[in-house]
């Protein structure tokens, strides 16, 4: 089965910027068809360099992001929730800009800002009213994809499963909202691999992390890969599958992250390694 591999910046840089130009031709160079930028802070992001030096190396380029405590669309401060409407319309910009389809990543509340209890009707309210009025701010400058991240119950409190997701994608109904799915997070929450893949099915999965179950070397951990690539295939996924992972000295994410350890040599190791078991595995369904 052919799939279209990329990676995540994350694994050479906590937040991108113009020093970090040589990662484009580096992701290719290294066999990577897509090239997921993760942008933290989107007001100084060198989205001109990044478009030019993208097309001189012929990579194709998403975006992933991260609302925070200043953002977060589930804030009950309607200046927060304004603030995040901002941002993401400023990403909406950038990933046209860029000509990325897809901006991903905890996109729908602040990262990490969990109340201490399950989410309410309220909280729901608000991020989709807010993501509407940005779903429709993209629906209108092209065919931009915004995908929401289910992750686990340690960094949200908002979106741990498929199931939620494609809800809140309905909810929303601009028909450009999508399911973005990453394994780290999907072996601590969905019962079965392959029931969340057909849950969101193609009109609902947009983009994957394939990420493995400790965030080590993908193939080396827990997750059902075969299964979750079968299932991929029967329902005709054709988006990308990016490697992320974190280095242990990265000061912003490692809090949010838990990532205490090195997994590999290092973070390219990881990435270079974990494409050629995931390219094997691929080759055997």
């Amino acid at each position: 089965m052919d799939f279209k591999f990329g990676v995540d910046t994350f694994i050479w840089s906590e937040v991108f910027s113009e020093k970090d130009l040589w990662i484009i031709p580096k992701a290719k160079e290294l066999g990577f068809e897509v090239l997921d930028i993760a942008i933290a802070h989107p007001e100084t992001f060198p989205t001109q360099k990044v478009k030019k030096k993208a097309a001189e190396v012929g990579i194709e380029l998403v975006t992933t992001t991260t609302l925070n405590d200043k953002t977060n669309i589930i804030s009950p401060d309607p200046a927060i929730r304004a603030n995040g409407v901002q941002s993401l319309k400023l990403l909406v910009d950038i990933n046209y800009e860029l000509g990325s389809k897809i901006l991903g990543g905890v996109n729908y509340a602040g990262w990490g800002c969990l109340t201490g209890k399950p989410r309410t009707e309220q909280e729901w309210q608000w991020s989709t009213d807010a993501m509407r009025e940005v779903a429709a701010y993209a629906k209108e400058k092209g065919d931009l994809i915004i995908a929401v991240e289910c992750i686990n119950r340690f960094e949200t409190h908002f979106l741990n499963i498929a199931e939620d997701a494609v809800k809140y994608c309905k909810d929303i109904g601009t028909g450009n909202m999508k399911v973005h799915l990453d394994c780290f997070h999907m072996i601590r929450e969905e019962q079965s691999f392959r029931d969340a893949v057909l849950t969101c099915g193609k009109e609902y999965l947009g983009y994957i992390h394939v990420c493995e179950s400790n965030r080590g070397i993908p193939g080396t951990g827990l997750v059902p890969w075969k299964e979750f690539f079968i299932a991929l295939k029967d329902i005709g996924y054709d988006g990308a599958l990016v490697i992320e992972s974190f280095d242990p000295g990265f000061e912003e994410l490692n809090r949010l992250c838990a990532v205490w350890r090195n997994f590999a040599e290092s973070g390219e190791d990881l990435a270079v390694e974990g494409l050629a078991n995931l390219k094997a595995i691929a080759e055997e369904i």
